[in-house]
């Protein structure tokens, strides 16, 4: 679930920078390239939007959508490394052993 998530919010992602860089700046036109005309319209009202704009807006929803799903998910997903750093290590005992005094090798 998490990789297909994944592979779905890339898939988007280039999509999305594909359609905000084809899209023409609002003051595009004739007018803009030689310095003119472009202040009116540059902050000003763009009327009803086009596919281009409403495609761009839907991807950035479903962008910032799965960005907080795939989040949340990675925030609960156990790693291999977890996984073994949770586990319970025996304690090893140390039992005193009596040193020979005497001097003579054991055998």
């Amino acid at each position: 679930m998490y990789e297909i998530l994944l592979v779905v919010y890339l898939i988007v992602a280039i999509i999305l920078i594909g359609f905000v860089l084809i899209q023409q700046g609002k003051g595009a036109g004739m007018g803009a390239s030689f310095g003119s005309g472009s202040s009116n319209t540059v902050f000003g009202a763009s009327g009803a939007g086009n596919f281009m704009t409403r495609t761009t807006a839907i991807l950035a929803i479903v962008f910032f959508g799965l960005s907080l799903v795939l989040g949340n998910l990675s925030t609960n997903k156990v790693t291999a490394d977890q996984k073994f750093s949770n586990l319970e290590v025996e304690k090893v005992i140390d039992v005193p052993v009596e040193k020979d005094t005497s001097g003579d090798i054991p055998e």
